[in-house]
Protein backbone atom coordinates (compact mmCIF):
# COMPACT_ATOMS: atom_id res chain seq x y z
CA UNK A 1 0.00 0.00 0.00
CA UNK A 2 1.21 3.46 -0.80
CA UNK A 3 1.90 5.50 2.40
CA UNK A 4 -0.25 8.34 1.12
CA UNK A 5 -3.19 5.99 0.59
CA UNK A 6 -2.63 4.55 4.06
CA UNK A 7 -2.64 8.00 5.66
CA UNK A 8 -5.73 9.17 3.79
CA UNK A 9 -7.83 6.10 4.64
CA UNK A 10 -9.02 8.01 7.71
CA UNK A 11 -8.88 11.62 8.87
CA UNK A 12 -7.93 10.93 12.48
CA UNK A 13 -5.41 8.40 13.78
CA UNK A 14 -5.20 7.91 17.54
CA UNK A 15 -1.92 6.34 18.65
CA UNK A 16 -2.14 4.45 21.95
CA UNK A 17 -0.07 1.98 23.92
CA UNK A 18 1.37 1.07 27.29
CA UNK A 19 3.67 3.69 28.81
CA UNK A 20 7.27 3.20 27.73
CA UNK A 21 6.63 1.46 24.40
CA UNK A 22 7.61 4.51 22.34
CA UNK A 23 4.08 5.73 21.55
CA UNK A 24 5.16 9.34 21.13
CA UNK A 25 8.12 8.35 18.98
CA UNK A 26 5.80 6.34 16.74
CA UNK A 27 3.45 9.34 16.58
CA UNK A 28 6.33 11.51 15.36
CA UNK A 29 7.45 8.91 12.81
CA UNK A 30 3.90 8.47 11.54
CA UNK A 31 3.45 12.22 11.15
CA UNK A 32 6.70 12.48 9.24
CA UNK A 33 5.81 9.56 6.97
CA UNK A 34 2.53 11.30 6.10
CA UNK A 35 4.34 14.60 5.63
CA UNK A 36 6.86 13.06 3.25
CA UNK A 37 3.91 11.68 1.28
CA UNK A 38 2.78 15.27 0.68
CA UNK A 39 0.18 15.56 3.43
CA UNK A 40 -0.19 18.37 5.95
CA UNK A 41 -0.35 16.85 9.42
CA UNK A 42 -1.55 18.14 12.76
CA UNK A 43 -0.31 16.24 15.81
CA UNK A 44 -2.35 16.65 18.98
CA UNK A 45 -0.88 15.95 22.41
CA UNK A 46 -3.52 15.43 25.11
CA UNK A 47 -1.54 14.90 28.30
CA UNK A 48 0.84 17.83 28.00
CA UNK A 49 4.03 15.97 28.87
CA UNK A 50 4.77 13.55 26.06
CA UNK A 51 8.01 15.22 24.95
CA UNK A 52 6.85 15.43 21.35
CA UNK A 53 8.36 18.86 20.78
CA UNK A 54 11.77 17.64 21.98
CA UNK A 55 11.69 14.73 19.52
CA UNK A 56 11.33 17.28 16.73
CA UNK A 57 14.21 19.31 18.16
CA UNK A 58 12.02 22.06 19.58
CA UNK A 59 12.85 23.29 23.09
CA UNK A 60 10.09 23.43 25.66
CA UNK A 61 6.65 21.89 25.44
CA UNK A 62 3.66 22.45 23.20
CA UNK A 63 0.99 25.12 23.67
CA UNK A 64 -2.70 25.27 22.84
CA UNK A 65 -1.79 27.24 19.73
CA UNK A 66 -0.35 25.27 16.83
CA UNK A 67 3.41 25.32 16.26
CA UNK A 68 5.26 24.21 13.15
CA UNK A 69 7.47 21.20 13.87
CA UNK A 70 8.54 20.58 10.25
CA UNK A 71 7.95 23.21 7.55
CA UNK A 72 6.37 22.24 4.25
CA UNK A 73 8.71 21.45 1.37
CA UNK A 74 11.34 19.47 3.29
CA UNK A 75 12.05 17.50 1.13
CA UNK A 76 10.48 19.08 -1.93
CA UNK A 77 6.80 18.24 -2.13
CA UNK A 78 6.50 17.29 1.53
CA UNK A 79 3.71 18.64 3.69
CA UNK A 80 4.09 20.45 6.99
CA UNK A 81 3.91 18.92 10.45
CA UNK A 82 2.23 21.09 13.07
CA UNK A 83 1.60 20.22 16.69
CA UNK A 84 -0.38 21.50 19.64
CA UNK A 85 -1.65 20.36 23.01
CA UNK A 86 -5.29 20.23 24.05
CA UNK A 87 -6.19 20.38 27.72
CA UNK A 88 -9.72 20.21 29.19
CA UNK A 89 -9.41 23.69 30.71
CA UNK A 90 -8.32 25.31 27.45
CA UNK A 91 -10.99 23.45 25.49
CA UNK A 92 -13.67 24.59 27.96
CA UNK A 93 -12.48 28.19 27.87
CA UNK A 94 -12.59 28.22 24.09
CA UNK A 95 -16.06 26.65 23.98
CA UNK A 96 -17.49 29.15 26.48
CA UNK A 97 -15.79 32.06 24.72
CA UNK A 98 -17.32 30.96 21.41
CA UNK A 99 -20.75 30.95 23.09
CA UNK A 100 -20.37 34.43 24.59
CA UNK A 101 -19.57 33.34 28.13
CA UNK A 102 -16.00 34.57 28.56
CA UNK A 103 -16.55 35.97 32.09
CA UNK A 104 -18.19 32.75 33.26
CA UNK A 105 -15.37 30.66 31.84
CA UNK A 106 -12.69 32.54 33.79
CA UNK A 107 -14.70 32.29 36.99
CA UNK A 108 -15.22 28.54 36.55
CA UNK A 109 -11.47 27.97 36.35
CA UNK A 110 -10.62 30.28 39.24
CA UNK A 111 -13.13 28.68 41.58
CA UNK A 112 -12.26 25.12 40.58
CA UNK A 113 -15.83 24.45 39.49
CA UNK A 114 -14.71 22.48 36.45
CA UNK A 115 -12.89 20.02 38.73
CA UNK A 116 -16.02 19.63 40.86
CA UNK A 117 -18.10 18.96 37.75
CA UNK A 118 -15.54 16.48 36.47
CA UNK A 119 -15.71 14.59 39.77
CA UNK A 120 -19.50 14.54 39.71
CA UNK A 121 -19.69 13.48 36.05
CA UNK A 122 -16.72 11.29 35.08
CA UNK A 123 -15.73 11.69 31.46
CA UNK A 124 -16.41 15.43 31.25
CA UNK A 125 -12.73 16.34 30.89
CA UNK A 126 -12.14 13.65 28.29
CA UNK A 127 -15.17 14.71 26.26
CA UNK A 128 -13.94 18.32 26.29
CA UNK A 129 -10.66 17.19 24.69
CA UNK A 130 -12.32 14.80 22.25
CA UNK A 131 -14.89 17.45 21.40
CA UNK A 132 -12.11 19.81 20.33
CA UNK A 133 -10.48 17.04 18.30
CA UNK A 134 -13.85 16.39 16.66
CA UNK A 135 -14.17 20.08 15.84
CA UNK A 136 -10.76 20.02 14.13
CA UNK A 137 -11.66 16.86 12.21
CA UNK A 138 -14.96 18.33 11.02
CA UNK A 139 -13.31 21.60 9.98
CA UNK A 140 -10.69 19.67 8.01
CA UNK A 141 -13.28 17.48 6.29
CA UNK A 142 -15.48 20.43 5.31
CA UNK A 143 -12.59 22.51 4.00
CA UNK A 144 -13.22 25.21 6.59
CA UNK A 145 -9.77 24.52 8.07
CA UNK A 146 -7.13 24.19 5.37
CA UNK A 147 -3.71 22.76 6.06
CA UNK A 148 -4.88 19.58 7.81
CA UNK A 149 -5.00 16.40 5.77
CA UNK A 150 -4.47 14.10 8.74
CA UNK A 151 -4.82 14.54 12.50
CA UNK A 152 -2.74 12.28 14.73
CA UNK A 153 -3.52 12.15 18.44
CA UNK A 154 -0.84 11.04 20.89
CA UNK A 155 -3.29 9.40 23.27
CA UNK A 156 -2.90 8.67 26.98
CA UNK A 157 -1.22 5.44 28.05
CA UNK A 158 -3.21 2.28 27.33
CA UNK A 159 -5.09 2.06 30.66
CA UNK A 160 -6.39 5.63 30.42
CA UNK A 161 -6.82 5.39 26.65
CA UNK A 162 -9.76 3.03 27.02
CA UNK A 163 -11.60 5.27 29.51
CA UNK A 164 -10.60 8.32 27.45
CA UNK A 165 -12.19 6.90 24.31
CA UNK A 166 -15.12 5.38 26.21
CA UNK A 167 -16.09 8.71 27.79
CA UNK A 168 -18.62 9.52 25.07
CA UNK A 169 -20.54 6.29 25.68
CA UNK A 170 -20.52 6.88 29.43
CA UNK A 171 -21.93 10.37 29.08
CA UNK A 172 -24.58 9.23 26.61
CA UNK A 173 -25.82 6.85 29.31
CA UNK A 174 -25.62 9.48 32.07
CA UNK A 175 -26.82 12.66 30.32
CA UNK A 176 -30.15 12.66 28.48
CA UNK A 177 -30.40 16.21 27.12
CA UNK A 178 -28.36 19.36 26.59
CA UNK A 179 -25.07 20.38 24.97
CA UNK A 180 -23.02 17.75 26.81
CA UNK A 181 -25.12 14.95 25.35
CA UNK A 182 -24.92 16.52 21.90
CA UNK A 183 -21.15 16.72 22.19
CA UNK A 184 -20.93 13.11 23.37
CA UNK A 185 -23.14 11.95 20.50
CA UNK A 186 -21.01 13.79 17.95
CA UNK A 187 -17.79 12.34 19.40
CA UNK A 188 -19.27 8.83 19.45
CA UNK A 189 -20.24 9.12 15.79
CA UNK A 190 -16.70 10.19 14.90
CA UNK A 191 -15.03 7.39 16.86
CA UNK A 192 -17.18 4.66 15.31
CA UNK A 193 -16.77 5.84 11.69
CA UNK A 194 -13.55 4.27 10.29
CA UNK A 195 -13.35 6.85 7.51
CA UNK A 196 -13.09 9.50 10.20
CA UNK A 197 -11.18 7.77 13.00
CA UNK A 198 -9.02 4.70 13.67
CA UNK A 199 -6.73 3.65 16.53
CA UNK A 200 -3.16 2.49 16.03
CA UNK A 201 -1.84 0.48 18.99
CA UNK A 202 1.87 0.26 19.81
CA UNK A 203 3.77 -2.41 21.71
CA UNK A 204 7.27 -3.68 22.29
CA UNK A 205 7.99 -7.32 21.34
CA UNK A 206 7.85 -8.32 25.00
CA UNK A 207 5.29 -10.25 27.05
CA UNK A 208 3.72 -7.50 29.17
CA UNK A 209 3.34 -4.87 26.42
CA UNK A 210 1.90 -7.51 24.06
CA UNK A 211 -0.56 -8.64 26.74
CA UNK A 212 -1.69 -5.07 27.31
CA UNK A 213 -2.01 -4.35 23.59
CA UNK A 214 -4.24 -7.41 23.10
CA UNK A 215 -6.40 -6.47 26.09
CA UNK A 216 -6.67 -2.84 24.93
CA UNK A 217 -7.56 -3.90 21.39
CA UNK A 218 -10.49 -6.05 22.49
CA UNK A 219 -11.66 -3.40 24.95
CA UNK A 220 -11.69 -0.72 22.27
CA UNK A 221 -13.56 -2.91 19.81
CA UNK A 222 -16.10 -4.16 22.35
CA UNK A 223 -16.64 -1.05 24.47
CA UNK A 224 -16.08 1.77 21.97
CA UNK A 225 -16.71 0.14 18.59
CA UNK A 226 -13.67 1.81 17.08
CA UNK A 227 -11.75 0.36 14.13
CA UNK A 228 -8.16 -0.67 14.71
CA UNK A 229 -5.42 0.18 12.25
CA UNK A 230 -2.39 -2.11 11.83
CA UNK A 231 -0.47 -2.45 15.08
CA UNK A 232 3.07 -1.18 15.47
CA UNK A 233 5.67 -3.43 17.06
CA UNK A 234 8.38 -0.99 18.10
CA UNK A 235 12.08 -1.48 18.85
CA UNK A 236 12.55 -4.77 16.99
CA UNK A 237 16.16 -5.97 16.93
CA UNK A 238 17.37 -6.72 13.39
CA UNK A 239 17.93 -10.44 12.85
CA UNK A 240 21.60 -11.42 12.82
CA UNK A 241 23.07 -14.69 11.65
CA UNK A 242 26.14 -16.49 12.96
CA UNK A 243 25.25 -16.05 16.62
CA UNK A 244 25.95 -19.71 17.36
CA UNK A 245 29.53 -19.48 16.10
CA UNK A 246 32.39 -19.87 18.55
CA UNK A 247 34.07 -16.43 18.85
CA UNK A 248 37.56 -17.89 19.18
CA UNK A 249 37.17 -20.07 16.11
CA UNK A 250 35.61 -17.25 14.11
CA UNK A 251 38.43 -14.89 15.05
CA UNK A 252 41.03 -17.47 14.14
CA UNK A 253 39.40 -18.09 10.76
CA UNK A 254 39.39 -14.33 10.10
CA UNK A 255 43.02 -13.97 11.15
CA UNK A 256 42.12 -11.75 14.12
CA UNK A 257 43.75 -11.93 17.52
CA UNK A 258 41.40 -11.38 20.48
CA UNK A 259 42.58 -9.88 23.75
CA UNK A 260 41.95 -11.72 27.04
CA UNK A 261 38.30 -11.51 28.03
CA UNK A 262 37.06 -10.61 24.55
CA UNK A 263 36.07 -14.18 23.70
CA UNK A 264 33.88 -14.37 26.79
CA UNK A 265 32.40 -10.92 26.17
CA UNK A 266 31.56 -11.77 22.57
CA UNK A 267 29.97 -15.07 23.60
CA UNK A 268 27.82 -13.29 26.18
CA UNK A 269 26.79 -10.62 23.66
CA UNK A 270 25.86 -13.27 21.10
CA UNK A 271 23.82 -15.18 23.69
CA UNK A 272 21.94 -12.02 24.67
CA UNK A 273 21.20 -11.14 21.04
CA UNK A 274 20.08 -14.71 20.30
CA UNK A 275 17.75 -14.74 23.31
CA UNK A 276 16.37 -11.34 22.34
CA UNK A 277 15.63 -12.50 18.80
CA UNK A 278 13.92 -15.65 20.09
CA UNK A 279 11.86 -13.60 22.55
CA UNK A 280 10.63 -11.09 20.00
CA UNK A 281 9.88 -13.83 17.46
CA UNK A 282 7.76 -15.65 20.05
CA UNK A 283 5.94 -12.51 21.14
CA UNK A 284 5.18 -11.21 17.64
CA UNK A 285 3.87 -14.67 16.73
CA UNK A 286 1.68 -14.71 19.83
CA UNK A 287 0.39 -11.24 19.01
CA UNK A 288 -0.47 -12.32 15.45
CA UNK A 289 -2.34 -15.36 16.76
CA UNK A 290 -4.34 -13.40 19.33
CA UNK A 291 -4.98 -10.33 17.19
CA UNK A 292 -5.42 -10.84 13.43
CA UNK A 293 -4.16 -7.42 12.40
CA UNK A 294 -1.17 -6.54 10.20
CA UNK A 295 2.01 -5.71 12.10
CA UNK A 296 4.25 -2.78 11.23
CA UNK A 297 7.67 -3.45 12.74
CA UNK A 298 10.04 -0.61 13.54
CA UNK A 299 13.73 -1.20 14.25
CA UNK A 300 15.44 -0.74 17.57
CA UNK A 301 17.68 2.33 17.33
CA UNK A 302 20.93 1.99 19.21
CA UNK A 303 20.96 5.63 20.30
CA UNK A 304 20.71 7.35 23.66
CA UNK A 305 17.83 9.59 22.59
CA UNK A 306 15.42 10.18 19.73
CA UNK A 307 15.65 13.41 17.76
CA UNK A 308 14.86 14.64 14.24
CA UNK A 309 17.45 12.34 12.59
CA UNK A 310 16.01 9.27 14.30
CA UNK A 311 12.47 10.32 13.38
CA UNK A 312 13.49 10.37 9.72
CA UNK A 313 14.93 6.85 10.00
CA UNK A 314 11.79 5.54 11.65
CA UNK A 315 9.53 7.34 9.17
CA UNK A 316 11.36 5.65 6.29
CA UNK A 317 11.13 2.28 8.05
CA UNK A 318 7.41 2.80 8.68
CA UNK A 319 6.83 3.71 5.03
CA UNK A 320 8.64 0.52 4.01
CA UNK A 321 6.42 -1.56 6.31
CA UNK A 322 3.26 0.14 5.04
CA UNK A 323 4.44 -0.61 1.51
CA UNK A 324 4.17 -4.33 2.32
CA UNK A 325 0.46 -4.06 3.14
CA UNK A 326 -2.01 -5.12 0.47
CA UNK A 327 -3.82 -2.36 -1.35
CA UNK A 328 -7.54 -2.06 -0.53
CA UNK A 329 -8.44 -3.52 -3.95
CA UNK A 330 -6.66 -6.78 -3.09
CA UNK A 331 -8.03 -7.16 0.43
CA UNK A 332 -10.53 -10.05 0.70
Amino acid sequence: MDPRDFCTSTRLLIVAGKGGVGKTTVTAALSRMASRAGLDVLVVEVEGRSGLAGIFGRPGGLDYAEEVMVPAGRPAGAGAVRARTITPDDALLEWLDEHGMRRISRRLLKTGTIDMVATAAPGIKDILVLGKVKQLERASASGARRGIDLIIVDAPAAGHAVTFLQSAHGLLDAVRVGPIRTQAQDVSEMLTDPTRCQVMLVALPEETPVNELIETAYSLEDLVGIQLAPVVVNAVYPSLGGLDADPAEAAHAAGVNLAPGQVSALAQAAAFRRQRQELQAAQTARLAEALPLPQLRLPYLFTESVGPAEVEILAAALASEVGKLPTPATVR
